[in-house]
Formats: structure tokens, sequence, C-alpha cells
């Protein structure tokens, strides 16, 4: 069976149930929005729902990709960025709990978060910290770190970094390894079209995700 390891943000996803929308008007996020927020809101918002219901769970469009086949059984790695606090220790110790090997690299700055603030309509409202994780850079991989693998799975919410994402692929494609890329969202294709059909065509290996890419 093949081995898959990710690439992606690294975050953290505090699920929280507010008893209220009227905390959603109080915070200035708009229902049903993914705002991105500094370390000091991520932290307000934290403090303003402390005495509502929360769980935590390790998350980023990879990392719920690759737990998701590690619960199938399959054997997974994963490459992202961290902290040096209580979330990013929770990112690795949820990640390894879940069956996945993390292999994460480690800066000063606060691990990302992304708050979720859940209405009772079940409506999800998130406040996204991405800190350590959006620090990743094409320096922290090499020719090792996707050694023993079969397959690469890149994060397309990565695609702001060029550098970084293109150099993974080749790396992975040098060590003989398929590359598979999530798109993300409408709006990041559309707004990254040409470097993503670029992409497409001289690493990715997926061909119904190149379909709905350049589609």
């Amino acid at each position: 069976m093949a081995k898959v390891i990710g690439l992606g943000n690294a975050l953290v996803d505090i699920m929280t149930v507010i008893d209220s929308d009227n905390v959603l008007e109080k915070l200035n996020l708009p229902k049903g929005s993914m705002q991105l927020v500094d370390s000091e809101l991520s932290e307000k918002i934290q403090l303003e729902t402390s005495a509502f219901p929360r769980t935590m769970a390790s998350g980023g469009s990879a990392a719920n990709t690759i737990r998701s086949l590690a619960n199938m059984g399959i054997e997974t790695g994963y490459v992202g960025k961290i902290g040096p606090d209580e979330v990013g220790d929770f990112f690795a110790s949820d990640m390894k709990r879940t069956g996945v090997l993390p292999r994460l690299i480690k800066s000063e700055t606060p691990s990302g978060r992304a708050v979720a603030l859940v209405s009772q309509d079940s409506e999800r409202t998130f406040a996204t910290y991405l800190g350590a994780a959006a620090e990743m850079t094409a320096d922290d991989i090499n020719a090792t770190t996707f050694l023993g693998y079969d397959i690469l799975h890149v994060e397309g919410y990565l695609i702001i970094n060029h550098e970084l994402i293109e150099k993974a692929m080749s790396l992975a494609k040098e060590n003989g390894l398929k590359v598979s890329l999530d798109l993300a969202s409408y709006n990041v294709v559309e707004e990254n079209l040409e470097f993503l059909r670029y992409l497409i065509e001289k690493y990715v290996d997926i061909e119904d995700w190149k379909a709905r890419c350049v589609g």
C-alpha cells in the first residue's frame, strides 16, 4: 500500500459552541465567514468565549486529509511548522494519536489556530491565526524530507508561497514520489490560475484534479 506524506499549514481547530450570535457581533465577526486574525485578536476571541464548551483537534486542510488516510490504515506522515507552545505540542501529539508521523519544523512564533464559533443553528464562523504555520519556507525542506513515502499531498492554501510549493513538488519528483494537489477553494484557484496550471502540467499526477483546475 502506498505511503502518503502531507505538506500544509499546521493548525489546531478550536471548536467552540456559543449560546448566542450576539457573541459574533461583539467580536465583529460576520456570521459564517472565515477571517484571518492576528495573535492579539485570536487571544481576545478565546478569552471572550472561554466559558463556552470547546473541543480541540489537529487541523489544516492537508492535516485533515492525512489524518483521514491514517484512520483508513494507510501509513502517513506530515510536514508543517509549529511554535514552542501548548498548541503546537497538542498538534504534534494529536497527529501521533491518529497514527500520523509528524515531521514538524519549530518556530519561535506562536502556533497557528483556527477558532470555530458554532452558532445554535450549527453555522460556523472562523477566526484563523496562521502564526508559525505561515512561516514555513523552501529552506525548511530538503532532499530527505519526503524519503520513505510514495505520494506527496500538498495543501492548496500554500500556493501563495510559490518557492516553497514548487521546491516541495520538485524534490518529491526527484525522489520518485507522485504528487497530489488539493486545490483549496475556488477563490484560490481563480487568484492563482496560471501558476496552478504550470504546477499541474509539470508536477501533479492526479488527473481528475487537473481537470478541475484547468476546466
